[in-house]
């Protein structure tokens, strides 16, 4: 048997799904990991965040969670993904409204699928961004440090995680955010 990994991950969603409410529907999404396999060591505060872009949508309930479980990085993305599925999450374009986002944000201190293709994703331009999505996965994931709606409930699972690529702990990263993103995500 593998090692049981720490996996962070990110999840939110801003749309309902038959009557539940994005934080009931999140609630049973987490439910859902445990009964795949995964160990849930570490759930965040939920959060209040705006919609990306500001008015194209409702606002978001985002959090994060650190999961064990000794399944190989792509084995963890697919599972992720099948939950979205099964919590009817429809990828019809990037950063459109969601029922449920499950993002894997870190397993352990992995870099994939090796450095110079991650530091490709995490200096491409935004406007890049908003049209190219990597064919693999990358981790960590390219965005982490410039999302506060991420880094903020991550701190309360995993403040002493260590990005591999750029050396800071979550807590330094948290604490180098621009004051008015960090007052955009609100505990709830």
């Amino acid at each position: 048997m593998l090692k049981e990994q720490q996996i962070l991950v990110a999840f939110g969603g801003n749309l309902p799904l038959e009557g539940e409410r994005p934080l009931e529907v999140i609630e049973r999404a987490l439910s859902r990991l445990q009964d795949l396999g995964f160990s849930l060591n570490a759930v965040s505060s939920f959060y209040q965040t705006p919609c990306f872009p500001k008015g194209a949508g409702p606002d978001y309930v985002n959090g994060a969670l650190s999961i064990g479980s000794d399944m190989a990085p792509t084995e963890i993305l697919e599972t992720l993904h099948k939950v979205e599925h099964e919590f009817g999450r429809e990828r019809v374009s990037r950063w459109a409204g969601r029922t449920l986002d499950l993002d894997l944000l870190a397993v352990d201190d992995l870099i994939l699928p090796d450095l110079v293709t991650q530091r490709h994703w995490v200096d491409l331009p935004l406007e890049q961004q908003t049209r190219q999505a990597p064919e693999q996965l990358i981790l960590p994931h390219p965005r982490i440090q410039d999302r506060s709606f991420v880094l903020i409930p991550l701190k309360d699972v995993a403040p002493d995680w260590k990005h591999p690529v750029l050396g800071k702990t979550v807590q330094e990263i948290c604490a180098e955010l621009p004051k008015e993103e960090v007052e955009t995500v609100v505990r709830l």
